[in-house]
């Protein structure tokens, strides 16, 4: 079994705003959401390294 990731999002932030969409959220949802910001934050910080930086910013995230 894989080792499950630290949860890295606020989940009653993200519940109400699925709510206010008018969606019920799955048991499920936040951990997948939670592997995309992650792998996210993976690219984002290789970008940045590739860069010659050790910051991250705004435009790391960005897909091209």
């Amino acid at each position: 079994m894989a080792k499950k990731m630290e949860m890295v999002l606020v989940a009653s932030k993200v519940k109400a705003q699925i709510k206010k969409g008018g969606c019920n959220t799955a048991g499920d949802a936040l951990d997948g959401l939670n592997g995309i910001v992650a792998w996210y934050t993976e690219q984002a910080v290789k970008r940045a390294k590739a860069n010659g930086r050790k910051t991250v910013r705004a435009h790391d995230f960005c897909i091209q």
